[in-house]
């Protein structure tokens, strides 16, 4: 399974087959920004800065054109880790959804 890593919170999550860098993030107890959660607004527009995802089905240009995916950019929402990824979401925050997250979180684990 690949692994996607969120930067700058240093948060690492295992993506299963078939599944984007947000759901694997929420599996894992993590709650990262987005709104539509399939390509259609953008909102979750991130840096890719290793690795490479695909998309299953296609995104619209008007959302994520060539010129942004050129400069490395990729809709976590819909993007599929092919390799073990890093993604940074900048100061957008990261907030830990599942009360054992939350816990180790704040223990520093």
């Amino acid at each position: 399974m690949p692994s996607v890593t969120v930067v700058p919170h240093d948060v690492r999550a295992e993506a299963r087959t078939g599944e984007s860098v947000v759901d694997a993030l929420r599996r894992a107890g993590w709650r990262s920004p987005y709104r539509c959660r399939r390509g259609g607004c953008g909102a979750c527009k991130a840096r890719l800065v290793e690795g490479r995802v695909r998309y299953a089905h296609p995104v619209a240009d008007s959302v994520l054109d060539a010129a942004e995916r050129a400069a490395g950019l990729c809709l976590p929402c819909r993007a599929e880790p092919v390799t073990d990824v890093v993604v940074d979401l900048g100061p957008a925050p990261l907030r830990a959804v599942l009360v054992s997250t939350a816990l180790a979180d704040e223990e520093g684990r």
